[in-house]
């Protein structure tokens, strides 16, 4: 879903970048240092995650990851996604500087978005709520960011109405494929490092058990 330079209209791209530019405001007050390895390890993610293209006209299908990112991170995957934005088209080519703000936005919001919908759910004791509401994250994840890329192109001109229906078409296999690496990764984390999500309980009683053991 990177879109390239040269695509987007300027009002689009002016705004894009301040919502982006208020959402990593945003990201960064609720940093801190504990935080930094966490966010890092996912922004690698999705850098790598990212890098397999197939090109559907001005953008593309891949992995996302955002469903993912925004549950591990919430408000914080937007600087999370702008670094590893920045670096592939810097590196690679991939979307553009002049796009990075909307690009970040598109994909970064529904990160969060479905943080704020669903992270109560995925930290449930009821495995099956669980499982049910990580899958959601990161189908939602990649459906929302193809919403917002869509709207994107439609709203710079009606001529990229097409590549918006096909860019929505060709990343259905993306939302269900995603919605299963979500659900996988969260019941292997909450298994072997449920801290990671900031579950409630889990530390304090793996503290208790140790000093347990040591007593």
């Amino acid at each position: 879903m990177h879109i390239s330079d040269g695509v987007l209209s300027a009002e689009v791209l002016i705004s894009g970048g301040i919502l982006s530019a208020a959402g990593t405001a945003i990201g960064l007050k609720k940093m801190d240092v504990d935080r930094i390895p966490k966010i890092g390890i996912m922004s690698s993610a999705f850098f790598v995650a990212s890098l397999i293209h197939v090109p559907i006209g001005p953008s593309n299908v891949h992995l996302i990851l955002n469903g993912l990112i925004g549950i591990i991170l919430g408000w914080t995957a937007f600087p999370a996604i702008l670094i590893g934005l920045f670096l592939q088209a810097l590196l690679f080519q991939y979307g553009g500087l002049t796009s990075l703000g909307v690009n970040t936005f598109n994909m970064a919001f529904p990160a969060v978005i479905v943080y704020l919908l669903f992270i109560k759910f995925v930290k449930s004791g009821k495995r099956p709520v669980s499982m049910v509401a990580s899958f959601s994250a990161g189908f939602f994840g990649v459906l929302l960011a193809g919403v917002f890329t869509s709207f994107s192109l439609i709203f710079t001109g009606e001529e990229f109405i097409s590549i918006a229906k096909m860019i929505m078409v060709a990343h259905l296999p993306i939302m269900v494929i995603e919605g299963f690496i979500t659900m996988a990764v969260v019941e292997f984390v909450k298994k072997v490092k449920p801290e990671i999500l900031d579950i409630n309980g889990y530390a304090k009683r793996g503290e208790a058990v140790h000093e347990a053991q040591v007593h």
